[in-house]
């Protein structure tokens, strides 16, 4: 929410003092540092040039909370009952097959292709996956990369006054281990974080909340205050006049560019779709977060990021541990895949109709996948060894498989694939050159991927 209030002082931290306090919340956009000034500066010294557009945006669906790979994409019927679990294998348009669970999956399998064989050594939690499957890397040394959409922000901009990069319907909570989960702007400052909306698209009157002029302030006074001059008393000339307050005000002036505009506030209207357009993709949270993914994307939006749960604790959710508070391979069946077979299926078939899946990359991720036993209480335990993602548009060619997993999906028997490999797989869809370097801490380039760190090629080819 941006508001604006008239008394009050704030000090900046060089000792200037102004009457008007200026919060922009989910927008960020008072959040670029100094520090981070510096480190733009010093590549655009370096020569760093933007990359070329080839035109595509780029939606990840992140599956919080982790998949079966064994129950869903990669299933083992030969495998004893304690490994194979209780649901049958269907054939798919593609070269490979699922779960009877995903059968609107399988109608599309011609459309997307799964990678069998992901895994990452790092700590079983959820919150060391989220970071390398959303940044490509590890958080350590108080070095955090930025996700994937931030960096794309950074590295291209935004198409118009549109965020760069949005965030459905909200960031992730907490998962259990108290790291950061890799969905903001990361060492490039909170300018280049997402923007969220913070509300659930499937609720009845859904507005977004920074969209919305404050109740304070109409929007003739709104209009007149775009300059952030405007709002800031005589004292601050000195402050104005440096590159960071220059830097602060093209933030704010992107900030009410959004907020004013009429465009921006018809591509989250959700009301403007026909109602059997949003029934078919359910009225679920997830599923109207995939539609207004859709409408983002078809008008303008570089990359959107869809959690598909927000919390692996007060919701049901893919974290089959089987125990409470969490849920059973039963509970996975009767609530989630329902919900999620829909949404996605609606979201792959609506963006092939308007001819958009070429330019559109949808990428389902996970941080990790689940134990290949059958744990005693009816769930699965976390499994970092072997998992499965998939990719649909966006250059992928569908029905195929990369990797090949062992006889009870615990490991990689052909074709490994790390996290850095899946990143660096969006980059390239996105047509970013893997060899672009950002502007790391303390000013240092920083690049895109680690060296030699190649895309999925077998997805392009």
């Amino acid at each position: 929410m941006i508001t604006l209030s008239g008394k009050g002082s704030v000090t900046t931290c060089d000792g200037v003092t102004r009457r008007d306090f200026l919060q922009v919340g989910t927008l960020g956009a008072l959040g670029l540092s100094m520090a981070t000034f510096n480190a733009l500066r010093a590549a655009a010294a370096e020569g760093e040039k933007p990359a070329a557009d080839n035109g595509r945006s780029a939606i990840l669906i992140f599956n919080l909370g982790a998949p079966s790979q064994l129950d869903l994409f990669d299933p083992k019927p030969d495998a004893p009952r304690e490994v194979r679990g209780p649901f049958k294998p269907i054939p798919t348009r593609g070269e490979f097959q699922i779960s009877e669970l995903l059968p609107l999956h399988a109608k599309l399998g011609d459309k997307f292709s799964l990678v069998r064989t992901v895994y990452h050594t790092a700590a079983a939690v959820h919150d060391t996956g989220h970071q390398l499957l959303q940044t490509g890397r590890l958080f350590s040394g108080g070095i955090n990369t930025p996700h994937a959409g931030c960096a794309l922000e950074y590295l291209r901009g935004r198409r118009n006054e549109l965020p760069a990069h949005v965030i459905l319907p909200e960031p992730m909570g907490s998962t259990g281990g108290g790291l950061p989960h890799g969905q903001d702007g990361g060492f490039l400052g909170k300018a280049y974080d997402p923007f969220s909306i913070n509300a659930d698209p499937s609720k009845p009157g859904f507005k977004v909340p920074d969209l919305l002029p404050p109740p304070e302030i109409g929007e003739a006074r709104l209009q007149r205050r775009r300059e952030l001059r405007a709002i800031v008393e005589g004292t601050m000339k000195r402050f104005e006049a440096s590159e960071s307050a220059r830097m602060m005000d093209a933030n704010v002036a992107a900030a009410y560019r959004l907020m004013t505009s009429e465009k921006a506030r018809e591509a989250f209207d959700l009301a403007k779709e026909p109602t059997r357009v949003r029934e078919r993709y359910g009225m679920t949270r997830f599923g109207q977060s995939c539609l207004l993914a859709r409408r983002l994307v078809e008008r303008g939006v570089r990359f959107v990021t869809i959690n598909t749960f927000i919390t692996v604790f007060d919701e049901i959710t893919w974290d089959i541990h089987g125990s409470k508070p969490f849920t059973s391979i039963a509970g996975m069946k009767d609530i989630v895949c329902p919900m999620y077979d829909q949404g996605y299926s609606a979201l792959i078939e609506d963006l092939h109709q308007r001819g958009m899946l070429d330019a559109t990359l949808v990428a389902n991720l996970a941080e990790f996948g689940r134990t290949p036993k059958i744990n005693p209480t009816g769930g699965r335990d976390h499994w970092p060894a072997c998992w499965t993602c998939y990719f649909a548009g966006g250059g992928t060619k569908g029905g195929r498989v990369v990797g090949k997993s062992d006889e009870i999906a615990a490991y990689p028997a052909e074709r490994p694939v790390t996290p850095a490999e899946i990143v660096a797989t969006i980059y390239r869809s996105l047509g970013l050159d893997l060899e672009t370097h950002l502007p790391g801490p303390q000013g240092r380039p920083f690049p895109l991927v680690d060296f030699g760190t190649q895309p999925i090629r077998e997805l392009f080819a």
